[in-house]
């Protein structure tokens, strides 16, 4: 593993992904600060750093986490806001296969939007799949070790703060800061409207389970009228 590292392709992708970290501390932040809020201890906040590894994922997860709901429950919504991963995946297949199976297993779980764009160019750009794997490793592990650090950071300053500060508003303006980017085109913005009328309609429903299928009718909705888009332009 050493040697990896010592690469000029992984010093590289490491390099290039630090812009990017930048612009990620306050959102690592916030969540750490969630988990603080939620009542996580610092192995929980620590584990969802280190694992789940998601920015979304891990708001949804913290506050299911205070209402006490079910492990399941709380792994299906971080699988359910995950699924958009499937498309970088199949997008990253073809530069992937000519990687050995223990580097494909290794950089999934490294996949990020911001590892996502820099390894799409770099495969691009090259025809040294090695190599490609190699940038992709610096970037992923530039995200990684960012976003643990940030989170820990944000979790030990939400721990020390005092509850008569009442920073609980943070979680949810961190989340509108991560998903209003996404909200480009007209499927994307009924979506969004679908899910947010859906979550206070839904809001009576036990554990947080709103949220769940807040998110399931924003899908359908978003699809639908992409659907009906493409087949009104097909026309």
């Amino acid at each position: 593993m050493r040697h990896l590292l010592a690469t000029r392709e992984f010093r590289e992708g490491f390099v290039d992904m630090l812009p990017a970290c930048v612009g990620l501390v306050p959102f690592g932040v916030v969540c750490g600060v969630g988990a603080a809020a939620a009542g996580a201890d610092w192995l929980a906040a620590l584990g969802m750093a280190l694992f789940i590894f998601s920015g979304a994922a891990q708001i949804l997860a913290v506050q299911l986490y205070a209402a006490n709901a079910p492990v399941a429950i709380i792994v299906l919504t971080c699988f359910v806001l995950g699924l958009r991963f499937l498309m970088y995946s199949a997008a990253m297949a073809p530069y992937m296969r000519r990687l050995p199976a223990n580097w494909q297993r290794g950089l999934a779980f490294l996949l990020t939007d911001q590892a996502f764009a820099a390894a799409i160019r770099k495969f691009d750009a090259s025809e040294d799949a090695r190599g490609g794997g190699l940038h992709f490793l610096g970037s992923g592990i530039a995200v990684w070790a960012n976003w643990v650090a940030t989170n820990m950071v944000g979790y030990f300053a939400g721990a020390s703060i005092p509850p008569s500060w009442s920073l609980d508003f943070a979680v949810p303006l961190c989340f509108i800061a991560l998903v209003a980017p996404l909200f480009r085109s007209v499927p994307s913005v009924v979506a969004g409207v679908a899910a947010g009328v859906a979550v206070l309609a839904l809001a009576s429903l036990p554990m947080r389970l709103n949220l769940i299928a807040a998110g399931l009718i924003g899908i359908v909705a978003g699809t639908l009228v992409d659907l009906s888009r493409e087949r009104w332009t097909a026309r």
